[in-house]
């Protein structure tokens, strides 16, 4: 008898399975020493087998960025859920990306931390199109950030495109110096207990945003009284 093909459940499975095993060789052996041939071995079948799940090395790795961006989503959204304050939602967005960062070491080190191929590199290759669709859910993520940020400065003034990027990456590069200090064990030598600061390092990180949309929305706000302000003409002088 022929052999039943699989449901779509379980194929979803089997390539679930196959990124995970996937992540632990990239963890142990690099981006470089990730091979289908070692997959196969690990997973005690036939190389031919993995391709039937996955092209080649590089889609697999791309499904797993895609992947961990998917998730980062998918914990903003049930982070900010249960709040309607903006500053609140955001507050609550920071935490969602600290703990994801730590709960998930290995993935967040793929996604933000090591040397490995972004979408440039497969720009003119067979990959390129599978390399956008994981730069399109890494920007949702990264978009549904700045709409937390943007909302927190409220309508009353209108930021520039860069100003909102620029709060973001500073955020950004605020947290995520605390997560890689954790993960790859830096902090160790700096601290006893570096998981004990996350609290400290959420108020900081918490308080320089608030202060600096603060002054990004007093200086907004000049500007449009400066501008709107009538000029007076010489003989009003």
């Amino acid at each position: 008898m022929p052999k039943a093909q699989r449901s779509p459940v379980e194929i979803e499975a089997v390539r679930q399975e196959i990124m995970a095993l996937a992540l632990e060789i990239i963890v142990s052996d690099g981006f470089d020493g990730l091979s289908m041939r070692k997959l196969a071995a690990r997973l005690n079948v036939t190389a031919k087998t993995i391709y039937n799940y996955f092209h080649n090395k590089d889609e697999l790795y791309l499904c797993l960025l895609t992947k961990g961006f998917a998730e980062l989503l998918d914990r903003f959204e049930a982070a900010v859920q249960p709040y309607t304050e903006p500053m609140d939602r955001f507050a609550a967005a920071v935490r969602a990306y600290i703990d994801f960062g730590l709960q998930n070491a290995h993935i967040y080190n793929l996604m933000f931390t090591w040397h490995v191929p972004k979408y440039n590199d497969y720009l003119g290759s067979p990959m390129e199109w599978t390399a956008r669709a994981e730069l399109e859910t890494a920007l949702k993520a990264a978009d549904f950030f700045i709409g937390l940020i943007k909302a927190c400065l409220g309508d009353s003034v209108t930021p520039k495109e860069s100003d909102i990027r620029f709060e973001m990456i500073q955020i950004w590069s605020h947290l995520h110096g605390f997560i890689a200090g954790v993960n790859n064990h830096l902090l160790d030598y700096l601290h006893d207990d570096p998981i004990s600061l996350k609290e400290r390092i959420i108020d900081r990180a918490l308080a320089s945003s608030r202060r600096e949309m603060d002054a990004l929305k007093k200086r907004l706000a000049l500007k449009i009284v400066t501008n709107t302000r009538p000029h007076r003409t010489r003989e009003e002088e």
